[in-house]
């Protein structure tokens, strides 16, 4: 294991002098929401970079032992961690009143190619949880997991959003849970006062219609003289039927006494 210090160290020297080159870019682009919490990764930069280098390490060894390739991943490791160190550097995790916001930029795997950016706005009200996550391996070196669910039908976890590094995950899970509650309570007295107006609104139509000097219908909704005459036959026909119903009613009683 002597030499595999050995090549942390020299990976460490020339990741410095790539640092020192590049430099670090705290460029603040101005956002139309307000952030309402931050989240931080710099207290863990260590932790995280030596947790990444252990694994990458790791791998090299097995693949020295299955191909030969692990040699180039050794050979690869100063680099490796240079990016990771621009990667976590970069990322910004912050919630807005309506959306969860994340955003890193990390240079290719060769960094004479450029960058890749990343940027997910994860609305809150399809957030179904926050959960925080942690392997054997990361317990080893404190780093945390943070992962997205979203509301709906449970797909992949590869589909949520995960994070590595994040410097106090409980703290942001409870900002999330927190602005959520705010936003159900927003919600509810929202409808509250709707439905209180609804009846206010009905008993003014009605108020206003009883104080009306004239109640007469409109022209409009009188009916035409071939529905006056359909009305008129439809009465004539009730009364005839009652008039039906009451002698067979009569004849019903007198059949007994007359019997007798």
């Amino acid at each position: 294991m002597g030499s595999d210090h050995d090549e942390v160290e020299e990976s460490d020297a020339l990741e410095k002098g790539l640092l020192a080159h590049d430099g670090s870019q705290g460029c603040q682009e101005g956002e139309e929401d307000p952030v309402l919490y931050t989240a931080t990764f710099q207290e863990m930069e260590e932790n995280f970079v030596k947790y990444q280098t252990a694994r990458w390490v790791l791998y090299s060894l097995l693949l020295i032992l299955a191909w030969g390739i692990g040699i180039f991943m050794l050979l690869y490791l100063p680099v490796r961690r240079y990016i990771l160190r621009k990667d976590i550097r970069s990322r910004k995790l912050y919630i807005t009143p309506y959306a969860i916001v994340y955003k890193a930029t990390k240079p290719v795997s060769f960094p004479c190619f450029g960058v890749l950016k990343k940027e997910k706005h994860v609305l809150l009200p399809s957030v179904a949880d926050i959960l925080i996550e942690q392997g054997y391996f990361q317990s080893l070196f404190g780093v945390y997991s943070l992962r997205i669910e979203n509301v709906g039908v449970r797909r992949s976890p590869r589909d949520d959003v995960q994070i590595q590094g994040i410097a106090n995950p409980n703290a942001f899970r409870k900002a999330v849970l927190a602005r959520l509650s705010t936003m159900k309570n927003e919600a509810f007295s929202k409808k509250v006062l709707v439905v209180d107006d609804v009846p206010n609104l009905q008993l003014g139509a009605s108020s206003a219609s009883w104080m009306s000097p004239s109640r007469s219908l409109p022209y409009d909704n009188l009916p035409s003289p071939g529905e006056q005459l359909l009305l008129q036959k439809l009465e004539e026909v009730g009364t005839s039927m009652k008039r039906v119903q009451r002698f067979m009613e009569d004849q019903q009683t007198q059949a007994p006494s007359s019997l007798e």
